[in-house]
């Protein structure tokens, strides 16, 4: 690794650390890193260098917190500077094996928290466009069946897949389903969801054996495997012409944000969705918040913004 890629990054021009150079080295011949993570390690002690000039010794982790505080205050994303706090730990403990320092400072500091990505949600009308699979094949019947009860009840792919005919009671409207842990849960089925199934179960008589047990099969008559309803689902995405490819979890995040828009009882959706934690559960309350910050925003007469205006 050339001792000028520590002199790269936020700083161009700016003399290599002889400590750095020789990290970089270490992590390129000793640990056998790619150079592409060598360079990521050699733009994040870049900046750690740009923001304090003194000896090595004398980092400490305020000093440390100091230079991540400015990183956020220039717009730096809270994974970027986790990134940069890794990279200043990884430094700070090869630095005190070889003498240079007597503590890493970066060992108990904590970065940014960096949450969890919120899903993209399905809105109502592309959840309906989804439903409306045309045809009448056997195969499409199945298909229309796995769509409109991953929607209506909410299900995991491998609770899908699991399910068996002595779980459904589509006179009750009610599925069975063994969820994470094996803890098993009951769940309603829709309307529209038992419609599909019917339709299919009627279907599905020609397709299997009297002693296949599977409610989704292939035309093989086996149960039906994960991977094919995932690219089942994503055919069915294209042809309802949807902007992302339409997944099993995206039904079930549709199911659960606009079961919470409707009613707001968390701790059923929370049920419904055989979350163990309610914490889990709660990114929805994230989701049904964008849909009401939309709504204030286009509704309040002191919310509006002018023509022209740009967000703070």
């Amino acid at each position: 690794m050339p001792i000028a890629a520590a002199g790269t990054g936020d700083t161009p021009g700016a003399a290599p650390d002889p400590a750095i150079a020789d990290f970089l080295e270490h992590l390129g011949r000793e640990r056998g890193l790619s150079p592409h993570t060598v360079t990521a390690y050699a733009r994040d002690l870049t900046r750690l260098r740009a923001g304090f000039r003194g000896a090595w010794p004398e980092l400490s982790a305020a000093e440390l917190r100091r230079i991540a505080a400015g990183l956020a205050r220039s717009g730096r994303n809270p994974r970027s500077i986790q990134r940069f706090l890794s990279a200043a730990r990884s430094f700070g403990k090869w630095a005190v094996r070889e003498g240079i320092m007597e503590h890493s400072p970066g060992a108990a500091l904590k970065g940014p928290k960096l949450g969890r990505p919120l899903p993209h949600v399905l809105d109502v009308d592309q959840a309906g466009r989804a439903m409306q699979q045309p045809g009448d094949s056997g195969l499409e019947l199945r298909d229309r069946a796995i769509l409109e009860l991953l929607y209506s009840s909410g299900l995991r792919l491998s609770e899908l897949t699991g399910l068996d005919l002595g779980d459904l009671d589509l006179d009750a409207g009610l599925v069975r389903v063994l969820g994470k842990g094996r803890r098993e849960r009951t769940v309603p089925v829709g309307r529209a969801a038992r419609e599909a199934l019917r339709a299919w179960l009627s279907a599905r008589r020609d397709w299997v054996r009297a002693d296949e047990l599977a409610v989704f099969v292939s035309r093989r008559g086996r149960r039906l495997g994960n991977r094919s309803v995932q690219n089942r689902l994503a055919l069915a995405g294209r042809r309802a012409g949807l902007p992302e490819r339409l997944h099993p979890h995206r039904l079930r995040h549709a199911f659960a944000s606009h079961l919470l828009e409707s009613s707001g009882d968390l701790r059923a959706v929370q049920e419904l969705l055989g979350h163990a934690d309610l914490a889990t559960t709660q990114i929805y309350t994230h989701l049904d918040f964008q849909h009401l910050a939309q709504v204030y925003d286009g509704a309040h007469p002191r919310a509006r913004r002018k023509p022209g205006d740009t967000p703070a």
